[in-house]
């Protein structure tokens, strides 16, 4: 039996998990640990790495005041984490800053600096954009890329840049912190945009330095997601609780290990993901871009696979957003207040359950209201970090219940309108997996499923599959399993939902106005968002 922690870094937390590994796997027991998200008016989204770590720790010691597993009895570590930081290291692994989250988009100058020039496609100049796309098969159009936060660093605080050793991801400064090496997983190398992906040529692309003005002393030694980057040193396994000297691997992004976790390992598979954020993403075995949706083909966990990926960027936030300024709003009046997860009458065990009871009662098409769930800008199928949310058509007769609804159906209308795009370049499957928080309710898989009008399966452990992913890795790392693909074996599918005709016509015509409200509030959002 193979016993091993993940650790789950997501936006705002870190889910820290205990697996056991044998003919089937198993989630003994996890924790959740919390930390900040630093939103600044001028667009910064930063985190704090003490905070993560500490997180860690506490997390992994708690970890086994719930199990009879012992710390010796684990045989390895792996991560699954939010990509695309920006974590400056200096030569003893220290962080210089606090990290710049994805979500970072104050680097507009800089990259329109560097971009911005002659005749241009997506905001890229034409010319690094073909070089580029020849060298990685993708291109950085988006100012919330690293490629920006780390001239954005250079440009804003050239003493503290002057510091700098090496350049690295969210997990990549955590599997620091436990081994003291300086590495770079092959998926986290690609979302840098200087990670040469040609046949012979993998690696760090000095072109692509000198282009962007990177130095290339700043990045690390890169690895395969199954490789061991190092061992637990004394002093993280006295601060984790762990034995020192357990073997720590790569991991991988959430991009690229939920679907791992989702059991969508084969050519074809499609998975959506619904937490903080959303995305589509489907297995290719050649790299293809679509430059105008902002979609590429991003580096998988399997030599020879790909990941045709569409994000956008709230998704579940949207829902997070309803709650707390909808739902428990306290600026109402009310004759009586009641903790539905308290009562002792309850048949829900959260206020998400509720909130998808309640709207199930409302029929398709939320009474007409559209939500727009652009809340932190949008990435695909546009790239508009001014873009915002919008409730459309609200009339006299709207209530709450609608707007709540139209909330969930906005997401998915999003997630549909990103699955029709990758149709135009590559072919997606009939059957999707949905995972995330979001796929708890079976509300919004009903939903999910008439609206793209696909069938929709659900997996155990929906909200864990990131750190399944990660699990799965350590076990083909060391040998435990003979190959990738026998990892479908191990995720089994859970329920299944059929798209229902008569709702989809009606979400059709609702489809089509949706994505009209973007193109005719481009410049409205310009207007108000501008810094």
């Amino acid at each position: 039996m193979l016993y091993v922690i993940a650790y789950d870094l997501g936006t705002t937390g870190v889910k820290t998990c205990l697996f056991s590994i044998g003919e089937t796997l198993k989630l003994i027991a996890s924790v959740y640990g919390v930390y900040g998200l630093y939103i600044m008016e001028n667009g910064g989204a930063e985190q704090d790495a003490e905070e993560w770590w500490s997180a860690m720790c506490t997390t992994t010691q708690e970890l086994f005041d719930k199990t009879d597993i012992s710390s010796e009895q684990i045989s390895g570590i792996s991560f699954c984490s939010q990509m695309q930081g920006l974590v400056l290291v200096d030569d003893q692994g220290n962080a210089l800053r606090r990290p710049m989250s994805y979500m970072d988009q104050r680097a507009t100058l800089e990259m329109k600096a560097c971009q911005g020039h002659g005749l241009t496609i997506s905001g890229v100049s034409v010319q690094k954009l073909l070089k580029s796309l020849i060298i990685t098969h993708a291109a950085s159009t988006s100012v919330k890329d690293p490629l920006w936060k780390y001239k954005w660093v250079q440009n804003h605080e050239p003493e503290l840049f002057s510091k700098v050793h090496k350049w690295l991801d969210v997990k990549e400064y955590l599997i620091c912190r436990c081994t003291g090496q300086f590495v770079m997983t092959k998926d986290s190398a690609y979302a840098t945009f200087l990670y040469d992906t040609r046949p012979g040529k993998w690696g760090w692309n000095q072109a692509l330095c000198k282009m962007y003005g990177v130095n290339p002393k700043h990045l690390p030694e890169v690895i395969d997601c199954s490789d061991q980057a190092g061992v637990l040193t004394p002093r993280a396994a006295q601060d984790l609780g762990l034995k020192p000297g357990i073997p720590v691997y790569g991991g991988g992004g959430d991009a690229t290990l939920i679907g791992v976790g989702a059991g969508c390992i084969n050519v074809g598979d499609t998975h959506i993901y619904c937490g903080t954020s959303g995305w589509v993403n489907t297995v290719i075995d050649k790299q293809v871009v679509d430059i105008f949706a902002m979609i590429a083909g991003i580096i998988g966990v399997e030599s020879g696979k790909y990941n045709y990926f569409a994000e956008m960027e709230t998704a579940g936030k949207c829902f997070e957003w309803v709650k707390e300024h909808l739902v428990l709003d306290e600026i109402g009046i009310y004759l009586k207040k009641t903790n539905i997860t308290e009562s002792t009458e309850s048949l829900y065990e959260s206020l998400y359950d509720y909130m998808s009871e309640t709207i199930s009662k409302i029929g398709p098409g939320a009474g007409g209201v559209i939500f727009t769930p652009w809340l932190h800008g949008n990435r695909c199928p546009f790239e508009d970090p001014k873009a915002a949310g919008i409730f459309f058509n609200v009339k006299l007769e709207t209530g709450k219940t609608e707007l709540i609804r139209a909330v969930l159906e906005g997401i998915c209308f999003h997630l549909r309108w990103m699955l029709e795009c990758q149709d135009k370049k590559i072919k997606t499957s009939r059957t999707i997996r949905f995972v995330g928080g979001g796929a708890l309710s079976s509300v919004t898989c009903q939903i999910l499923s008439d609206i793209t009008g696909r069938d929709i399966e659900t997996v155990e452990a929906t909200k864990d599959v990131g750190a399944v992913g990660a699990a799965m890795l350590v076990a083909v790392g060391n040998g435990s399993l003979s190959e990738m693909g026998a990892i479908k074996d191990f995720i089994p599918v859970k329920n299944r939902y059929l798209p229902n005709k008569d709702n989809k016509k009606i979400y059709d015509k609702n489809y089509q106005v949706f994505k009209k409200l973007y193109q005719t509030n481009k410049k409205n959002f310009a207007m108000m968002n501008s810094y």
